[in-house]
């Protein structure tokens, strides 16, 4: 599916291609997002990117018809794109030329690996450790003379990667260290190509409110302990 710009097609029309193009965007695993190299950044496609990462789908960047264009223009595109788009920095960018085939087979080895990045699982001691190197190396600010403390993390779901971070104050986790945290993760775990959320949960016993529940045996065993110790002391009573 794709989006043209407005004027070049019959309104209806073009709106039936951008409700197919953002559901398709919703069902892919991972997204090539095509742009066109004379046409630069334009407002539709930051649109379209945004609603790509809000989806939580992986993403590569494809710039069509690089082939025809001369050095002065790349240069001023590269320019464009680091300026323009720096908020998917995470993502692969690949210069093309769909009418030729140049370029295009590189594409597949990003998709692989930005699938592989948005639906790998990593076990709780390492992403705690991860949260614990990141938190040592750069702390949480102080709220009201408190520290934020952020005590452990473990995966919450995968496409995207969901880290849950479980602490006190979380709430008042400032933005700019959330984005420290996801940056760490990103380059920890060597993601490339897919956005990454980062929750957190209040710093509750996640073990409160189970009941430590005893074995029929382990019932008994305390009953003939207790009984036991009952006897003694009264042997102890009775030397007196």
């Amino acid at each position: 599916a794709g989006v043209r710009k407005r004027g070049k097609i019959h309104e209806e029309v073009e709106k039936f291609s951008v409700v197919k193009t953002l559901q398709a965007i919703k069902d892919a695993n991972v997204v090539i997002f095509v742009m066109d190299a004379r046409e630069g950044v334009v407002d539709h496609d930051l649109n379209l990117l945004g609603f790509a990462i809000e989806s939580g789908r992986a993403l590569v960047i494809a710039i069509n018809k690089w082939d025809g264009m001369t050095p002065s223009e790349r240069d001023f595109v590269k320019v464009e794109l680091q300026r323009r788009l720096f908020f998917v920095d995470y993502a692969d960018i690949h210069f093309i030329s769909a009418l030729h085939g140049t370029g295009v087979g590189n594409l597949y080895a990003s998709v692989q690996n930005s699938f592989k990045s948005a639906v790998t699982r990593w076990p709780t001691n390492r992403l705690t450790q991860i949260l614990e190197d990141a938190v040592g190396e750069h702390a949480p600010p102080m709220v009201n003379n408190r520290r934020i403390k952020l005590r452990y993390a473990h995966l919450g779901g995968a496409n995207p990667p969901i880290i849950v971070i479980h602490g006190n104050q979380i709430e008042k986790v400032p933005k700019s260290y959330v984005r420290y945290l996801e940056n760490t993760y990103r380059r920890v775990l060597k993601l490339v190509g897919t956005p990454i959320r980062i929750e957190f949960k209040g710093g509750e016993n996640p073990y409160e409110g189970n009941k430590n529940t005893l074995t029929d045996r382990q019932v008994n065993r305390k009953r003939r302990m207790m009984s036991h110790s009952k006897k003694a002391d009264k042997k102890r009573r009775d030397k007196k």
